[in-house]
């Protein structure tokens, strides 16, 4: 039986670095910022688009892989900020990669996007449609920020790529993947206008509701309870322990919650691996940022079982198992 494995990885974050104290003018400071968040600067695009971001990962990935794009099947994007409403940000991924033997879609779960495009992308492999598909994670929430809320703080923009190849070598790859929507959290992270339900016009635009709108209290809430429910969930359902696990890479909502989710889990912190301080929430992004980066830290070793994890926008969530 075929299973999907990661064949190879990549990330991108525009230079344009952001510091903390760029938000002394919004009430905000460098002092609570990491305290509270973990955050010490964040990237943000000048000009280029998410389809760039990602196309930018997305080569780094296949070419870690030792593919060319013309080998990739299928390109999956999870973005909050594709370049237009239409067509996909994934078409112009496709179109920069000059990929041109792969299909290609978008997802949109906001934070938990990677997570359910990784299992998505997964079943193609394992049900033997495609060989070789690169899921990539991507966002440029500057663009939907309001840069006079205290709440510009949370969010950078980047992307990260994954590529998954299929393997009949039941030694490694995912195990098993845990999704979840609850779809009465809508109003708690949402961009109120520029859809079928509030068209864009003059008063949307005045009234600044094109920007994200989060509501944090619900969030952190929200997050600190349904992810260890989930792990714990996933975890109980493989029959394998938390102390089992050598790391937790997890979407980057603060350090607080992350913080919390370890201590519900009974999972020491210096096992989440966090990278929060140097790129904010990249939403998308994030949990191929972070895999990417831990990969090319030498830190897996073969055997190793991961954890992924997120929460967003809807709300969605879920948890990933995978053996390196």
């Amino acid at each position: 039986m075929l299973n999907a494995y990661i064949k190879g990885t990549g990330s991108y974050a525009p230079k344009n670095i952001v510091k903390n104290d760029f938000f002394d003018s919004i009430g905000s400071s460098d002092k609570w910022i990491y305290e509270n968040l973990g955050i010490k600067e964040r990237r943000i695009s000048e000009g280029e688009t998410t389809s760039d971001l990602a196309y930018n990962a997305g080569l780094i990935a296949i070419k870690d892989a030792n593919l060319t794009p013309e080998d990739i099947d299928l390109i999956i994007v999870a973005t909050a900020t594709p370049d237009r409403l239409a067509p996909s940000c994934a078409c112009f991924v496709q179109q920069k990669l000059g990929a041109k033997n792969a299909v290609a879609f978008d997802i949109s779960a906001v934070c938990s996007g990677a997570l359910f495009a990784t299992s998505t992308g997964a079943q193609y492999i394992i049900n033997g449609m495609y060989s070789n598909v690169i899921v990539i994670g991507a966002d440029t929430f500057s663009n939907i920020t309001d840069w006079n809320r205290r709440d510009a703080v949370f969010f950078g923009d980047g992307a990260g790529a994954i590529v998954l190849s299929a393997t009949n070598d039941k030694s490694k790859g995912f195990l098993d993947f845990i999704l979840h929507t609850d779809g009465t959290g809508k109003e708690h992270f949402t961009i109120p206008a520029g859809g079928s339900e509030t068209p864009a016009s003059i008063d949307t635009i005045d009234n600044g509701k094109h920007f994200f709108q989060m509501n944090g209290p619900e969030v952190f809430k929200t997050a600190i309870k349904v992810v260890p429910k989930c792990i714990n969930e996933i975890l109980t359902r493989n029959d394998i322990s938390i102390d089992e696990i050598q790391f937790l890479l997890p979407h980057q909502p603060s350090i607080k919650i992350l913080q919390e989710i370890a201590k519900r889990i009974n999972m020491p912190f210096e096992k989440v691996k966090t990278n929060m301080d140097r790129y904010a929430n990249t939403s998308g992004g994030t949990i191929p940022i972070i895999l990417d980066e831990t990969k090319k830290n030498n830190e897996f070793k073969k055997g190793d079982l991961l954890l992924f994890a997120a929460v967003g926008a809807g709300w969605t969530w879920g948890t990933a198992l995978y053996r390196w």
